[in-house]
């Protein structure tokens, strides 16, 4: 075996099969170039697809490349294992209709053996279990031994979707029983890291259909790939991928800015490995014109670098040092790439302005997640919400990949779905901004100069006699507004609450001398007052009238009984779930109320059953609601919960229902319990992982809901014609009917599936010595034909049996072959799928039983006039041979 550098491996890799007529391709920039099925290039092959599916002719059909790639759906192992990276380089040669698998397989093994030297006895190759021919070429010209073939399944079957696709044999090198796992049936395939894989070759022979069915392709092509970094590890006699020479001179680097040695202590070189990884891909990114940012490919950019930076961190580097490493990347890569070396300069400044711009807000972001996620583990909790994380990702900038890391750290999951959900639901917001702009920025542009005061007194009263102090509308503050039109406005004082805290804000009306305004929406303003967006609906509404605001009363008391119910609903779920139950989010509306959670699973009924009841035992004991402001200090100790991420000042409001529940809240409640009157759940369901949501009604929403519940009941007992205590024993005598009609049913069925197979066991057709079984069975299902073929398999041991049926225009087809006659290869799957290709669909399945669908029900009959023929030629008789 020589001993060879990665610069010596990509040269003789493309000399080698330059010499066999191979037009050497350039590696391709990391960003797909009119691709938009990719984020990055993520395969040799994937620049060269305009080949692969006929939109472009190549210069020759021959082609070798070097191609630098990027995966990142496996960031978090990328560190903790000897193979996963962010970045790779594919070397691939190829074929686009020019040689297919017997050169292939003969120059891969050259190259491995004669060029590279690797020892033939320590090779092994994987073929797929239907690739007869990919055997006999390893076994029968290469030489290799059968007990060194290992046939697969799946894992030998390269697809992506519908297009292109087929076989693949991959090679394995034997790095010897010391990275074995001591089993005797140690293999390639085998998780441990004796056997690595280290070339796969993709035969494209077939296009995979939109239907799912498989079809030859008319220019069969060659796709192969060996990945250089471990070749390089077997070359440079290395256990991983990171002791080569594509890496150490970047670690090294690192070891002298960190002042902290390599390969002493393996929890500090996971650190190391994950620096030079993701710094390595950040660099050539960058180098491509991919920038760190928020979205796509410049989030993933930030992500790897933030990853890094912390890495750095749990070295003892506080300072930015990442864009000191970027020239040992670019002497490590850049004979191949000499890009990296002439962008050299600009790819360091956008790394070090990345590192300063995250180190700003880091220690601070990292100190709120580590007491966080302590409390949490000090709770019992072992999920942190996807709305804490969002706020981390939102206010300091944390990649949510970066948050789990750490939380895992703690033991603790993130829920991502909810992350998901924040995230989206921001976009959404920035995208309706950016709609409205131009008004937004009136709004902003003319409220930023109005500092004066607006005083909020809505805690208290519902009716004010207030003053307009500013008028907005369209795209300039205004005088006065017309019956009809709408605008914004700011009143020197205001009872209307401001939507805040997941309770809406209220509605009502401004009056004035010949003028009424229907407020429909208030919200916070720059500088904190309540803006309220109206429609005049008479007169005209001037800047500076006196004016008296009236808030809805009805509404403001039914979403005051939800506010407060919700605080209850809050401590029930603490009290019955545990204390690692947290808020994640919440809607206060007046009909109904929302509240997202973290629990680890869906309450059982009696669970849901206690939460409503100790809900309705604090309403019903009707106690004070205190509402007070404390120090926040002071208020911890009294025990009120706080919303992780939320921003509180020195000077905090405390709502304490009683004696069971206390919190920090700034919305609007019920002087005593007993007004929420009575409180009803209506819905739990899980929005995300770790992460359940309740919805309830209460007062006379939740009088409305139980009255819909008992009609419901009652209805239904008049559907049965008995009273409503007897509605359960009548439901389920009803259904011990139902399962008997539907067992009767079935055994209706069976005896009539019998009594078909037992006709359709009379009309079996001699194909060359093979049983035949072709017919269409009128008025069945997919079931139905199912249970026909088995019970013909029991009549017939040996046999062929396709059976069809036709409704609404569709088809359905079975197909079944019995095991002597699959060994002389005719296999169920390929069978129907050729007959419902007859009838304008397709299909597949197993070579002893498979189905299919058409879109042509006239065709059927057609199709099944040709199963003999489909038979005969699938086992290679001739048609003499038929009777």
């Amino acid at each position: 075996m020589k001993r060879l550098s990665a610069q010596e491996i990509r040269d003789s890799f493309k000399s080698y099969f330059a010499e066999r007529g191979h037009l050497v391709f350039p590696s391709a920039s990391l960003v797909p170039h009119d691709d938009p099925t990719l984020l990055w290039i993520n395969a040799g092959m994937a620049p060269l697809k305009p080949y692969f599916d006929g939109r472009e002719i190549p210069e020759r059909a021959r082609i070798v490349s070097v191609q630098k790639c990027i995966r990142t759906n496996d960031i978090e192992n990328v560190g903790y294992t000897a193979r996963h990276q962010t970045m790779f380089e594919m070397l691939g040669n190829f074929s686009f209709g020019d040689y297919f698998k017997r050169d292939a397989i003969r120059w891969a093994w050259g190259y491995l053996t004669e060029v590279l030297e690797l020892e033939p006895e320590r090779l092994y190759a994987t073929v797929h279990h239907e690739d007869q021919e990919a055997y006999d070429i390893w076994h029968q010209e290469i030489g290799l031994p059968k007990e060194r073939i290992v046939l697969g399944d799946e894992d030998n079957f390269w697809e992506i979707g519908e297009g292109p696709c087929g076989p693949c044999s991959e090679i394995y090198y034997d790095r010897g029983r010391e990275f074995g796992c001591g089993s005797p049936d140690c293999k390639p395939g085998c998780d441990c890291d004796r056997f690595l894989e280290i070339w796969n070759l993709v035969f494209t022979q077939f296009n995979k259909e939109p239907d799912g069915s498989y079809t030859p392709l008319p220019k069969k092509n060659i796709d192969t790939g060996m990945g250089l970094e471990r070749i390089a590890s077997v070359l440079q006699g290395v256990p991983n991928n990171f002791e080569t020479d594509l890496f150490r001179p970047i670690i090294a680097e690192a070891e002298r800015v960190a002042g902290v040695p390599y390969g002493v202590d393996a929890g500090r070189d996971v650190h190391f490995k994950i620096i030079a990884d993701h710094l390595r891909t950040v660099v050539f990114a960058v180098g491509d014109g991919v920038l760190p940012g928020n979205e796509g490919r410049s989030y993933i950019i930030r992500r790897l670098l933030r990853r890094a930076v912390r890495s750095g961190r749990k070295l003892g580097v506080e300072r930015p040092f990442l864009h000191e490493l970027a020239p040992a990347v670019a002497e490590a890569m850049g004979v191949e790439y000499p890009e990296v070396a002439e962008k050299l300069e600009f790819i360091q400044r956008v790394v070090r302005t990345e590192e300063e711009r995250f180190l700003e807000t880091l220690s601070e972001g990292e100190a709120l997640l580590q007491e966080t996620l302590e409390r949490l583990a000090a709770q019992g909790d072992r999920v942190l919400s996807g709305q804490d994380a969002f706020r981390l990702y939102d206010t300091f900038g944390f990649p949510i990949d970066l948050t789990e890391e750490i939380a895992r750290e703690h033991g603790i999951s993130v829920d991502r779905d909810g992350f998901q959900r924040a995230l989206d639901a921001q976009r959404e917001r920035a995208r309706a901004a950016r709609q409205t702009a131009e008004g937004m920025n009136s709004e902003r542009g003319v409220l930023e100069t109005l500092t004066v005061e607006s005083r909020f007194v809505g805690y208290d009263q519902l009716v004010t006699d207030s003053r307009v102090i500013a008028l907005v509308q369209g795209t300039d503050a205004v005088e006065a507004v017309g019956e009809g039109e709408e605008a914004d406005l700011l009143l020197d004082v205001t009872p209307f609450y401001a939507e805040s805290g997941g309770q809406l804000a209220d509605r009502g009306r401004i009056v004035g001398d010949g003028v009424e305004a229907e407020v429909l929406d208030v919200k916070k303003a720059p500088h904190g007052q309540h803006l309220h967006h109206v429609r005049v609906v008479r007169g005209r509404l001037t800047a500076g009238q006196a004016v008296r605001a009236q808030v809805d009363e009805a509404w403001r008391k039914d979403v005051i009984k939800n506010h407060t119910a919700t605080h209850l609903l809050h401590k029930a779920l603490r009290e019955v779930l545990g204390d690692h139950v947290a808020q994640a989010g919440s809607l206060v509306a007046d009909t109904r109320l929302r509240f997202d959670f973290s629990h680890f699973g869906p309450l059982t009924r009696e669970e849901l059953a206690e939460v409503e009841r100790r809900v309705n035992d604090a309403i019903w004991r009707d106690e004070v609601v205190e509402i007070f402001e404390t120090d926040l200090e002071d208020a911890k100790a009294m025990g009120a919960m706080a919303l992780f991420g939320e921003k509180y000042g020195k000077r905090v409001r405390v709502v304490k229902a009683g004696e069971y529940s206390i919190e920090l809240c700034g919305g609007c409640h019920v002087p005593r319990t007993g007004v929420i009157g009575l409180f009803q759940i209506v819905s739990e369901t899980g929005i995300g992982s770790g992460v359940r949501r309740i919805e309830a009604v209460t007062g006379r929403w939740a009088y409305q809901y139980v009255r819909e519940r008992e009609a419901l009941i009652e209805r239904v007992a008049d559907l049965y014609k008995v009273p409503a205590g007897e509605l359960v024993n009548r439901v389920e005598r009803a259904l011990e009917e139902t399962r008997q009609l539907e067992r009767e049913l079935e055994s209706a069925k069976a005896r009539l599936s019998r009594g078909v197979a037992a006709q359709l066991a009379e009309q079996v057709q001699d194909v060359g010595g093979i049983p035949v079984v072709a017919a269409i069975v009128p008025d069945t299902d997919m079931d139905g034909l199912r249970i026909i073929v088995d019970e013909l398999g029991d009549r017939l041991p040996s046999h062929v049996v396709v059976l069809g049926t036709a409704g609404g225009g569709k088809v359905q087809l079975v197909a079944a072959v019995s095991k002597d006659l699959q060994q002389r290869k005719l296999h169920a799957g390929q069978i129907v799928k050729q007959v419902a290709q007859l009838t304008g669909g397709g299909g597949g399945g197993r070579p002893d039983l498979a189905q299919a669908g058409g879109r042509d029900a006239d065709k059927l009959p057609g199709a099944i006039a040709k199963v003999a023929e489909i038979v005969r030629q699938g086992a290679g008789i001739l048609p003499t041979e038929a009777k």
